[in-house]
C-alpha cells in the first residue's frame, strides 16, 4: 500500500460525487439552453 492510499482525504463515496456533478452540468446546460429560448419567445 502506498501512502496515498493510507493518507485518504476524502472518504466519500465516489458514485455519489460522481452523480452529483452529473446533475450539477445538466442542470447548467439546462439553463443555457433555456434562457435564449425564453428571449426567443419574448422577441416573438
Amino acid at each position: 500500500m502506498n501512502k496515498f492510499e493510507k493518507n485518504v482525504q476524502s472518504k466519500n463515496n465516489d458514485v455519489i460525487d460522481s452523480g452529483l456533478g452529473f446533475i450539477v452540468g445538466f442542470i447548467g446546460f439546462t439553463v443555457i439552453y433555456i434562457i435564449p429560448q425564453i428571449f426567443s419567445i419574448i422577441a416573438g
